[in-house]
């Protein structure tokens, strides 16, 4: 089966290619490096490179994809604030034209890699899919607007929207501190041993390690009764930065650290609730923090 999977040079879509590559699936990856590596794209993808933005790109992609994985895009709610048209362009845009040609082309599924930003600044609770929608940055305005394209066009082109969480792991990109909290202080601890904490220490997030991001996508885009619904990919655990840091130091004990400024747009706090995910996707057990730390940080360190 011949699958379309966007942003094939990033951190999670290049490795949920490989994924698909072992189980025997036609990878054809799209990317045009703004954010990706070449480096990352597996061996067995058929590259095409290039803005899905652009009418040209989509002129490129085959017409036997029977699903498309849509994770192209600009991930950070600070970039996002430098140029909120290139933030539109790059998760809104991108989705419509993948929408329009998913329909033409017959596709079964588009799964949509959305982000916990489209809530918005909530209360100290679990996040539920059904929650009300109001971001806080200018990413997660652009990817709400994505899945509402979805929503419309869902009788034509079925959809699952991956609402992620703080996704850490090996092969995340430690040049880049303006996205990703985890692989940011990771970078700074193993390279600098003293982390530039922006914002509280008492903030909290949901940090879900990449091996079960890679599995959810699996399962969400394979199972085919899963379809035209949004799921929040997450642990459903609550931990604040400051333990964070603590099982950072844990295992690299020179760590230091200090709180100073903020960060445009930054929620305060979410923590997933992952009850719809963990019925329809099967999916029971998540990757402890500090099991998953231990080998980002062996990782990192090498």
């Amino acid at each position: 089966m011949n699958i379309l999977i966007t942003g094939v040079g990033g951190f999670i879509a290049s490795q949920i290619a490989n994924r698909f590559i072992s189980e025997d699936y036609h990878v054809i990856g799209v990317d045009d490096f703004s954010g990706g590596k070449r480096d990352n794209v597996p061996a067995g993808v058929d590259l095409i490179e290039g803005d899905l933005a652009e009418q040209e790109t989509i002129n490129k992609l085959p017409s036997d994809c029977s699903l498309i994985l849509h994770l192209a895009g600009q991930s950070s709610g600070e970039m996002s604030f430098d140029d909120p048209i290139m933030d539109l362009r790059k998760n809104s845009i991108s989705t419509l034209n993948l929408i329009k040609y998913g329909i033409n082309i017959g596709a079964k599924k588009l799964v949509f890699a959305s982000s916990v930003s489209i809530y918005g600044s909530v209360g100290d609770r679990q996040l539920l899919e059904s929650d009300v929608s109001d971001p806080s940055s200018c990413y997660g305005v652009s990817k709400l607007a994505a899945e509402g394209y979805l929503r419309i066009y869902s009788q034509r082109l079925p959809y699952v929207n991956m609402r992620m969480f703080n996704v850490y792991g090996p092969g995340q990109d430690l040049d880049n501190l303006r996205q990703g909290m985890v692989s940011i202080y990771v970078a700074q601890a193993v390279r600098g041993g003293n982390i530039h904490v922006k914002g509280s220490l008492d903030r909290f997030r949901d940090y879900v390690f990449i091996d079960d991001v890679v599995e959810a996508w699996f399962r969400a885009s394979t199972f085919e009764n899963v379809k035209n619904v949004s799921l929040n990919l997450g642990t459903g655990v609550r931990t604040s930065v400051q333990q964070l840091l603590d099982i950072i130091k844990s295992e690299l004990p020179q760590t230091k650290w200090y709180a100073e400024g903020n960060t445009l747009g930054d929620q305060f706090g979410h923590y997933s609730n992952n009850d719809r995910l963990k019925k329809v996707l099967e999916m029971n057990e998540f990757t402890r923090l500090a099991e998953g730390m231990k080998k980002f940080v062996f990782w990192a360190n090498k």
